[in-house]
């Protein structure tokens, strides 16, 4: 065949083209056992961080400390469980299906140290974000929490995974009552105290980003972690949990509720 024919040059570019992108196909398939466990174990590091748990082996340290992993359902119900043996967790891709699924499967884990652990998945400024937060028993209270994010500004919106104090400032924090159940904003357009943190400056869009992320998922959570708080109202102020309040002080509802009570009372 002529070497400086056109036949040979079409012919030659194709073998290339199929031969290159047969090596690259084989190269992902070969590999990508190895990527999805890196996953795994990156999104379980996650979890443990926001359970306040830490070990040199990530997947022993999980299965070791690890009491549950469930899955609810919007009511709060439980409606499945995770293999904790093959440290089975819900990746992002699992997260985002559940935000427009009508029948949801939403997974908590649950740790000995009595820290539950919930995700949250959304739209950020320049991709999607996501995160995990720590409940303390009363199932009200953050303990900890851990967000990530794909293609936020380095230095700004980025901050939300790279900044200690930024996560910091969510410990202690409380989910609210009512439409806004947590939000991040500016400090004065804040509608709730205990219920919110600052934006980060300069990242007011990715801080806000966050806050209705956080909203929607504690949204989702909400009947599950009313239901088994540990906290004598369940953290609600409903009319069966008031004559209980005034002896439990470990929420910011039940103190409320006992001002609530003691002011009705005082007014009979």
């Amino acid at each position: 065949m002529n070497t400086n024919s056109n036949t040979y040059t079409v012919i030659y570019s194709i073998i290339l083209v199929v031969v290159v992108a047969a090596v690259l196909a084989f190269a992902a398939m070969f590999l990508k056992p190895t990527q999805d466990a890196n996953v795994k174990k990156d999104t379980i590091d996650q979890i443990l961080t926001a359970a306040t748990v830490t070990g040199e082996d990530i997947l022993a340290t999980y299965r070791q400390e690890i009491e549950s992993a469930i899955l609810v359902d919007i009511e709060g119900n439980k409606v499945g469980e995770l293999d904790i043996e093959s440290c089975e967790v819900f990746g992002n891709a699992d997260l985002k299906k559940q935000i427009a699924a009508e029948q949801k499967a939403l997974p908590v884990y649950i740790f000995k140290n009595g820290i539950t652990v919930v995700p949250c998945y959304g739209a950020g400024l320049w991709g999607p974000i996501w995160g995990y937060v720590g409940f303390a028993e009363d199932l009200q209270t953050i303990k900890a929490v851990r967000f990530g994010h794909k293609g936020e500004t380095p230095g700004l919106g980025a901050k939300i995974a790279d900044e200690p104090s930024f996560a910091e400032a969510f410990v202690g924090k409380t989910i609210g009552a009512g439409e806004i159940l947590f939000e991040v904003t500016k400090p004065a357009n804040r509608q709730t105290e205990n219920n919110g943190v600052d934006a980060i400056s300069g990242a007011t869009i990715t801080s806000q980003a966050l806050g209705n992320t956080l909203n929607q998922w504690f949204g989702f959570y909400k009947n599950y972690l009313a239901k088994n708080s540990s906290c004598c109202c369940k953290g609600t102020c409903c009319e069966e949990a008031k004559a209980e309040c005034d002896k439990c002080t470990e929420c910011d509802k039940c103190k409320d509720c006992a001002e609530v009570e003691s002011s009705n009372t005082v007014e009979e």
